[in-house]
């Protein structure tokens, strides 16, 4: 929907409801461009998960890896 800046500011409130619940853009045309009022869109909470490598060794060579060279304690 193209709006003028006079019909955006007499139906404002409206207007921002509209875009609220139907979550489409409103656009103004002013001095031959053209603003944007959308939605933001947030990226979903699975997008941010990091994909982890699973190794497929066998439980035997999991167990019996030595890992005492890797390990730091504490001080």
């Amino acid at each position: 929907m193209v709006v003028s800046p006079s019909k955006l500011r007499e139906n404002l409130y409206n207007l921002l409801d509209a875009v609220i619940e139907k979550g489409e853009s409103i656009e103004i045309s002013r001095k031959g461009k053209i603003l944007r009022i959308m939605p933001e869109q947030r990226p979903s909470r699975l997008a941010k998960i990091i994909p982890k490598t699973i190794t497929t060794a066998s439980d035997d060579a999991l167990i019996n890896t030595p890992w005492e060279g890797e390990w730091k304690p504490f001080i």
